[in-house]
């Protein structure tokens, strides 16, 4: 990770594009790069050749804290999403410590979020898309999703919308979430654990 104010992160909400997979429990990462993009004031648009919508623009106070941040969902199914990644990676510059993963985690009950730097997929097909492409050192903001109930498929339960209990929570969630990346970006992997790994 680098501090330096110049160098631009790269914010990665995974998700599956279209309107039939909006509110699946494998798009929370779309989810929360959409309030970002609200919180920073701008509108997603398509990215050259990247296979992927962005948004560039600032986050954090005036000052030395201010990041340059684009904002990105790939548009190519989530088990894809390392290609359009790494382009954006390499047309915007951004090392790969500077990029930040946010997606749904089976392995961690609904609503917890989980910050790190490395480490595995998990069988996440998006990370492993991503790892595959660029190496395994970026940061990850882990949305708990849980686990399925009884003997249902793991790729049949994240593709599937919030239950109507949990979409009582997610607005919270994902506010949460979307102040976790923030935290990240602008003071660094330890202090955002240390407010957020809860």
């Amino acid at each position: 990770m680098t501090t330096d104010a110049g160098v631009p992160w790269l914010i990665v909400g995974l998700g599956n594009p279209g309107p039939e997979y909006a509110m699946n429990r494998h798009n929370v990462g779309f989810m929360v790069a959409d309030l970002l993009a609200e919180r920073i004031g701008g509108k997603f648009k398509r990215a050259g050749k990247a296979q992927a919508q962005v948004i560039e623009g600032r986050i954090g106070p005036p000052g030395p804290a201010n990041r340059r941040v684009i904002l990105a969902k790939p548009m190519s199914y989530m088990n894809l999403s390392g290609g359009p990644v790494n382009a954006l990676r390499e047309f915007y510059k951004v090392p790969v410590a500077n990029i930040v993963a946010v997606h749904d985690e089976l392995d961690i009950d609904y609503g917890v979020l989980r910050l790190k730097l490395g480490g595995g997929d998990n069988g996440h097909n998006g990370l492993k898309s991503m790892t595959k492409a660029m190496g395994a050192d970026y940061h990850r903001v882990r949305f708990g999703i849980g686990r399925p109930p009884g003997r249902m498929p793991v790729a049949d339960f994240v593709l599937k919308d919030f239950s109507s209990a949990e979409r009582k929570e997610l607005g919270y969630f994902v506010d949460r979430a979307a102040d976790a990346v923030e935290s990240l970006v602008i003071e660094g992997l330890e202090r955002a654990q240390s407010t957020y790994n809860s």
